[in-house]
């Protein structure tokens, strides 16, 4: 088992919101970019909702010192990307986001948000570039990973990755949507796709995370990196219905790979769950773990899937 030692809240929007309308509220789906003296953190925030009760999600930034990543040092002064053209799949909204270093430049692979009928909304994966990761621009107005024949709705919560066979894509797909009390939830699932140039992606069109606490267990964040000789991923899951509340909200996961293709879940050696009070005593989710002058760090979300911000927390010893 795992053990993290949470450092607290580090990122409350309302303490940021003033002259950035776009940040009223939300700091979700955190990761992270190193620099030399700091650590840059992107998520998503919302501007308050519309008459109508309808949000937008647009991404940002905000700057953590390397050394001492408890202190903020800047927020961005703007979205990293605007909405999408009229029409496009990503009009409503960009939620989450995930950036890598490519050459001198930056990549983002995105989740664009557009608003539908007979459900509330469906989602696919853009693609955008930076030559300073402060703003970005899309390589074009669709995604670079849509629906398919068995990936039909919701492709969202992209996490790229570099291994040395190329670049890797961890996102989640929807299965189905389910009536919950009249209203329509989606379930979906952790998959993978591969790709040589980041552009043309090869899915692998299986589900990577078998269920546990139910068959329509909805699974997000899948965050996966390489230590000791295997591949780790933390991820978060909850129940299909009734998920808004303390009882079946979003809990964190575990598995691990030889491989990439099977994968071995055991949420027990998560190590970090809920907290008896305070902004994430009804559920922790979204988890990020990257590696800092020799700590190895988790940005995770708490009440409300990040409504009041993300907070770090920091391993005690080594993945293993």
């Amino acid at each position: 088992m795992f053990t993290w030692k949470k450092l607290g809240r580090i990122f409350d929007p309302a303490m940021h919101s003033s002259g950035r309308p776009w940040l009223a509220g939300f700091a979700q789906a955190p990761s992270s970019l190193l620099f030399d003296d700091f650590i840059r953190i992107y998520f998503s925030c919302r501007p308050p909702a519309e008459p109508n009760g309808n949000y937008v999600s647009y991404s940002a930034f905000v700057d953590l010192d390397r050394s001492d990543p408890t202190r903020v040092l800047r927020v961005s002064d703007q979205p990293i990307l605007p909405l999408g053209a009229l029409g496009t799949f990503d009009e409503f909204g960009t939620y989450p986001v995930s950036v890598i270093r490519h050459g001198s430049r930056y990549r983002a692979y995105y989740a664009g948000w557009t608003r539908c009928e007979s459900v509330p909304f469906n989602v696919g994966i853009g693609i955008a570039e930076s030559d300073d990761a402060v703003t970005f621009q899309r390589l074009g107005n669709g995604p670079v990973l849509p629906y398919s024949l068995n990936e039909p709705f919701v492709l969202s919560g992209p996490k790229i990755r570099w291994f040395e066979d190329g670049w890797h894509l961890f996102y989640i797909a929807g299965r189905r949507w389910k009536p919950v009390n009249g209203r329509p939830e989606p379930v979906y699932k952790i998959r993978h796709a591969r790709s040589d140039d980041g552009l043309v992606w090869e899915k692998s069109d299986v589900d990577l995370i078998e269920s546990r606490i139910e068959p329509d267990e909805a699974q997000a964040s899948p965050d996966v990196f390489f230590a000791n000789g295997r591949y780790h991923m933390f991820f978060c899951y909850r129940y299909s219905a009734d998920f808004r509340g303390k009882a079946n909200g979003y809990r964190i996961g575990y598995a691990s790979s030889p491989d990439l293709r099977s994968w071995f879940r055991d949420d027990r050696k998560a190590g970090i769950d809920v907290s008896p009070h305070g902004w994430d005593e009804e559920m922790i989710s979204y988890p990020h773990v990257f590696a800092a002058d020799g700590r190895t760090y988790m940005a995770y979300l708490g009440n409300g899937v990040g409504r009041h911000g993300f907070g770090l927390a920091v391993l005690d010893g080594e993945l293993a």
